[in-house]
């Protein structure tokens, strides 16, 4: 990944060791893509969905489902208070699809992308004004797929001096921009979870709220999914909570339908 500075200067010791622990971290080895699948994500090729699946557990083999990649910017900085802290953004209220949702940014790959980081870093600019040249990208996580079996990359990144960040935002798409401690995704805390059925299996949607002095805030779904990963192997321990992610048969290969 080429994307960001190499390596980050002005780091506090915190954030040195947890960019040595995180480029160190390998995701779990995934299919290739499917160039001819068909897209299922909105207009505009945002990432948005109430299931957010770790890819090895999927239903069905990725590379016969699958449309091309997206990658979302999980960026991370070190708040007044020491904490480790996540930038999120409220999408526009006058969107036609998943008004007022909460998300990281990103949105599909496009020709032009080098790499997943690339599409990240892209999307974080064009949405929130986050210049490429202030974060840092250390690794990536496996891919998560969407309920329309999107693959989506998580890009993790730092940003090494909050301060230089101006955020300018496309209000066409996103209306705030809010950040919050990304040890919350391992907390019992202010979260509450529903259980879904897909493809025949019973899972858990997990909502957590968080509130700042102006607004309240949901953040669920696939969002909510990436960050409890990505809070796990940034933290390297589990949620407090059960995920209960759904297990599945592997599907028969001369059938190329999924089965239970």
């Amino acid at each position: 990944m080429a994307t960001g500075t190499p390596n980050p200067i002005g780091l506090s010791p915190r954030l040195a060791s947890i960019v040595q622990h995180l480029r160190l971290y390998k995701p779990p080895s995934t299919p290739s893509d499917d160039e001819d699948a068909v897209e299922e994500i909105d207009a505009r090729g945002k990432v948005f969905s109430q299931l957010g699946l770790a890819e090895s557990s999927a239903p069905c083999r990725p590379e016969r489902l699958l449309p091309r990649r997206a990658a979302v910017l999980v960026c991370l900085f070190e708040g007044e208070v020491g904490d480790l802290r996540v930038i999120l953004t409220k999408r526009s209220s006058n969107l036609s699809t998943h008004s007022g949702e909460v998300s990281l940014p990103g949105g599909k790959a496009e020709e032009g992308d080098a790499d997943d980081a690339d599409t990240a870093t892209r999307e974080a600019k064009e949405e929130i004004g986050l210049d490429p040249s202030l974060v840092s990208v250390v690794t990536v996580l496996e891919p998560f797929l969407s309920k329309h079996l999107l693959r989506v990359v998580p890009v993790i990144s730092i940003l090494s001096d909050k301060q230089s960040f101006k955020p300018v935002l496309n209000t066409d798409e996103v209306e705030t921009i809010f950040d919050v401690p990304l040890e919350m995704f391992l907390k019992d805390e202010n979260r509450r979870s529903e259980e879904r059925e897909w493809l025949g299996v019973k899972y858990l949607v997990h909502f957590f709220n968080y509130e700042t002095e102006d607004n309240k805030f949901v953040i669920w779904g696939l969002t909510a999914s990436i960050l409890i990963r990505a809070a796990s192997v940034v933290y390297q321990r589990p949620p407090s909570f059960l995920e209960q992610n759904p297990k599945f048969k592997l599907p028969n290969p001369t059938s190329g339908i999924c089965s239970m």
